[in-house]
């Protein structure tokens, strides 16, 4: 197989493409945020990060910048895709300034605008918007983080006050790990279960004030410091508990379930189990601004590694003087392309899903139009499914490029021991990763029972394979596209080429199909087991399910880079993320390698072929690393890692050597040494 990619790919075509949709965000961005307090600063003190953290955001704030998720009539400009388009390029600059903000206009300003009425908008969004009143958003409990429909705090209201009564009833009720608690924050939204006329009517929320203007606790508030972590220095996360806090009437944030002065609980949404999901759906924003998020860091990770690899030189190659830079290496090209491609594939999947949740958003919020419960389900599914897998992406491959950059790599002046601290958290806060793949899978069953009925009404076992076909595969936006691939494959699987991209998406497909058919069937045979607990049911089955998400997951997102390939008109760089997709999808599947060969789709020949391949489109590829990071277009000043600087001047040096060899060598004149030093590309 030879090459057939161009010479050179212009990166910024390739930027063009991928800043998408709100390139303008992202384009004023790296021109505007530019300021030293929102870069992280080495050998900080806990002390030290809060404080720059916290002029960084008013800052920020000042900047005009944090209003993009707001309604117009307070200054902001209605555009959910802008806000966390907003917020994936603050992670390329400080991740504690990044969470910091998440939570102030994320969290804390989109539960009290999305959950609340326009009475409480009146009152306090301007002052959210200019950071005048930071605030929490405190739904985790010690007790409970995932499952936060048993939270344990309670809010009783009383007729004859027209007050609620909010209580922590035990430590672990208490409010954990909460944003702006520790030193900054005045009120918080705070999670409970709402009692009235003796009836508990499930989680809601309320802004309750936690400091006065002095910054003491407010009476029966106890505010605590969670003290040093792993990382996000600058993030001052505390606890909160309330010893029968007072909270009048109007604060429940009241669009979803409002309580009357003589204490009658109404709502447009009767069914408890419903409404609950309603008001947290409202909240996803948060969820794709972690999964952005994490991809900016694992973006800038790449970045610093494959420019470190393309000047750092390691042993000689035999019979020659020079030493070979290790982005020559298959090994390190192994380490570094297949993360780079999974690292563009998330991308484009993560763009599907923005526009995804600013149209679902902007048809609600905006044009008041009723929600559309399939969509939103459709929606918080992928945004459960793409954070968990941009998420482990990013741990994994952080770490990958702290490795690929050997003992430089470990200092904190190189940045990425910093991406590494700050990032390992992501995998658990809004939403542990483990329960959200659940969460894919439920949402995946839950299609099947609602058109098939229950597991013990399935019969046949052919049925279950009908109704993958007909009902489960979601689609994303280029469905017609796709189809069309599959429908071209030729012949027999074993005898197309594996560059046919059909072919790939078929395997992956296939996967997905096989997967969630034996996670059925497991659960109909237990269904049917005299004497199973419902949760045994379940729990028994636990891994197939995951296994389906995870395949599910896999598929949308190399959906989403081949829709992404198709609409790049630049022939030279649609060539360039061809072979890409390419190896995102042959490195998949070779990454899971043993299910495809115990299933039949790969015979032990074709797999052999598959690793060939594999490195095939990684001797390809080489030659356009570099450009394939610059299209991150992270302006220099962003990065703050010494190694890239240290390492650009220090191979002058080796180039001016090697020539002076060749010359010695008598392998050319002086006069030739300019044009024939090695200069690697992108320095």
């Amino acid at each position: 197989m030879t090459s057939t990619l161009p010479a050179s790919v212009d990166p910024k075509v390739l930027q063009g493409t991928l800043d998408g949709r709100w390139a303008h965000v992202r384009r004023d961005a790296r021109e505007n945020l530019g300021d030293r307090d929102f870069l992280p600063v080495y050998g900080e003190s806990m002390a030290e990060a809060r404080e720059r953290v916290t002029r960084a955001a008013k800052k920020l704030a000042d900047s005009g910048r944090v209003g993009f998720g707001f309604p117009k009539e307070f200054g902001g400009e209605a555009d959910s895709g802008a806000s966390v388009t907003s917020i994936e390029m603050l992670a390329f600059a400080d991740l504690s300034l990044m969470v910091k903000a998440g939570v102030q206009w994320g969290l804390f300003g989109g539960a009290l605008e999305l959950l609340g009425t326009r009475e409480h908008h009146e009152k306090y969004l301007r002052d959210v918007m200019s950071f005048d009143l930071p605030g929490c958003f405190a739904m985790t409990e010690t007790g409970h983080g995932s499952d936060v429909q048993q939270l344990r705090t309670t809010c009783v209201y009383d007729p004859e006050t027209q007050t609620f009564d909010l209580h922590t009833p035990h430590q672990a009720a208490r409010k954990d790990y909460i944003g702006n608690a520790a030193k900054d924050g005045r009120m918080a939204v705070v999670f409970a279960q709402l009692v009235t006329r003796g009836k508990n009517h499930g989680v809601h929320a309320w802004l309750v004030p936690i400091r006065d203007e002095h910054g003491n606790p407010m009476p029966g508030v106890t505010i605590g410091d969670d003290g040093a972590k792993a990382g996000l220095l600058g993030v001052d996360n505390g606890r909160l508990s309330f010893d029968h806090v007072t909270v009048p009437r109007d604060m429940l944030l009241n669009r979803y379930g409002q309580v009357a002065e003589d204490g009658t609980y109404t709502s447009s949404i009767e069914n408890e189990t419903r409404r609950f999901f309603t008001m947290l759906g409202t909240l996803v924003r948060g969820r794709v601004s972690v999964g952005g998020s994490a991809g900016s860091a694992t973006k800038l990770a790449l970045d610093i590694a494959v420019r470190y690899g393309d000047v750092r030189r390691q042993f000689a190659a035999p019979g020659e003087d020079r030493e070979i830079v290790i982005n020559d290496y298959l090994v390190h090209q192994r380490k570094l392309l297949p993360a780079l491609a999974k690292t563009y594939a998330l991308h484009f999947a993560q763009g599907e899903l923005v526009s995804t949740m600013h149209d679902v958003q902007t048809a609600v919020h905006v044009h008041g139009q009723e929600i559309d419960e399939q969509a939103q389900r459709e929606l918080e599914s992928r945004a459960a499914g793409l954070k968990a897998a941009q998420t482990a992406h990013a741990t994994a491959t952080i770490q990958m490029c702290r490795e690929a950059c050997g003992g430089a790599g470990y200092l904190q002046e190189n940045r990425l021991p910093h991406l590494k601290a700050d990032t390992d958290v992501f995998t658990t806060f809004e939403g542990d990763n483990t329960v959200l793949l659940q969460l894919v899978a439920k949402g995946l069953l839950t299609g099947y029972r609602d058109a098939f009925g229950s597991l013990d009404g399935w019969g046949r076992v052919g049925f279950v394979a009908d109704m993958v076909r007909e009902t489960v595969l979601e689609r994303t936006a280029a469905r017609a596209l796709i189809q069309r691939l599959v429908d071209a494959v030729p012949g027999r699987d074993d005898e197309v080429p594996m560059l046919d991209r059909g072919w790939q998406l078929k395997m992956f497909e296939f996967r997905e199909k096989h997967s969630l058919e034996g996670a059925i069937r497991r659960l109909r045979k237990n269904s049917t087991t005299e004497g199973m607990a419902p949760f045994d049911m379940f729990n028994s089955v636990q891994d197939h399910v995951l296994k389906s998400a995870q395949t599910h997951i896999e598929r949308i997102v190399l959906e989403a880079f081949v829709a992404g390939v198709d609409r790049t008109d630049d022939p030279a760089a649609k060539q360039l993320l061809d072979t890409l997709c390419d190896l995102y999808a042959l490195s998949t599947i070779e990454a899971d390698k043993a299910w495809f060969l115990e299933h039949g789709q790969l015979t032990p020949a074709r797999a052999k072929t598959l690793t060939s391949t594999v490195n095939q489109l990684l001797r390809e590829l080489r030659p356009h690393l570099v450009t394939l990071v610059d299209a991150f277009a992270i302006p220099a000043d962003w990065k703050a890692a010494a190694i890239l600087e240290e390492e650009a001047g220090r191979q002058e040096a080796m180039a001016a050597r090697d020539a002076e060899l060749r010359v010695i060598n008598g392998e050319t004149t002086p006069e030739g040494t300019a044009t024939d030093v090695d200069v690697p590309p992108g320095q």
